[in-house]
């Protein structure tokens, strides 16, 4: 690991199920893994989409704030959903966790997500 990294972890969010951090800072970036809408305690996840979606940025935005930051910070989101039938309702409750901050986002359809999820957001933030 280079001496410019620094882990970041927070009981606030799910910790990582594999082989990877929650996130990692690298001077003033911040690498935000891929968020699933399992609670912080990583026991349970919402049955449905909405709360999911809630709760999988929850988890980003405690990340954030564990490094420093704010979801003002966020540079550029990429979000994984299994069905992109659920996409306007995403971007109702994505638009009520970043207010008027628009950071440059992606927005693909998968397959699949780790633990049956249906969203998964990851992002890079600018600290």
């Amino acid at each position: 690991m280079k001496p410019d990294w620094k882990i970041i972890a927070t009981n606030e969010a799910p910790q990582a199920i594999g082989p990877y951090s929650q996130a990692v800072q690298v001077g003033s970036l911040l690498f935000v893994s891929g968020q699933i809408p399992l609670t912080p305690d990583g026991g349970s996840m919402p049955a449905d989409f909405a709360a999911q979606a809630r709760q999988a940025l929850a988890n980003l935005a405690a990340v954030v704030r564990a490094a420093g930051g704010e979801l003002t910070a966020v540079a550029k989101v990429n979000v994984y959903l299994v069905d992109l039938g659920h996409f306007q309702v995403f971007n109702d409750i994505y638009a009520q966790f970043f207010g008027d901050h628009r950071p440059a986002r992606a927005v693909v359809q998968v397959a699949a997500l780790p633990r049956g999820a249906q969203v998964e957001v990851e992002a890079v933030a600018v600290l």
